[in-house]
């Protein structure tokens, strides 16, 4: 079910044991990897999990850790490339991926107060890493590491 903005609506209980919410998550329509899905969602913490809130409050928090550890990625190499189309490239997913940081940080406080602003906060990170994306591959960044971190911050766009 979509809300009225077109994005993935959950109709769960409550209160439901997080395996459930998990399964429904992962099986939802706006789920592109299940299977990555269900590993992400395989830590302790989202086992605990007992809403929908919590789970999404959970997701963000992977989210951010994620983006911060391809962040770092990305400055590394930014340090010893001296193209300047790689560099400009680089540099506008460093600036996705702290815009990334600071989306999936404000969701987490925003689930509780505004589920609809949430939803809406965290697909637009998804357009920032597309960008990302399309320069690397415009300045022909050969980094296949780059653009598989890019997909698996695209994966917790998704579930968030």
């Amino acid at each position: 079910m979509l809300d009225e903005f077109g994005f993935h609506k959950f109709n769960v209980s409550p209160q439901m044991p997080s395996s459930q919410l998990v399964e429904n998550l992962c099986n939802g329509k706006a789920i592109k990897n299940r299977r990555f899905c269900q590993k992400a969602l395989s830590t302790p913490k989202v086992i605990a999990a007992m809403d929908t809130t919590q789970l999404g409050t959970l997701i963000m928090k992977l989210g951010v850790a994620n983006a911060k550890a391809m962040l770092n990625v990305y400055n590394e190499i930014i340090k010893k490339l001296g193209s300047p189309q790689a560099l400009k490239a680089l540099n506008c997913c460093v600036e996705a991926y702290k815009y990334a940081i600071f989306s999936f940080e404000m969701v987490s406080s925003e689930l509780v107060e505004d589920s609809q602003t949430a939803n809406y906060d965290v697909a637009v990170i998804g357009p920032r890493i597309a960008n990302c994306k399309k320069e690397l591959i415009n300045a022909k960044v050969q980094a296949p590491r780059l653009l598989a971190g890019n997909q698996f911050i695209n994966y917790h766009v998704l579930m968030g």
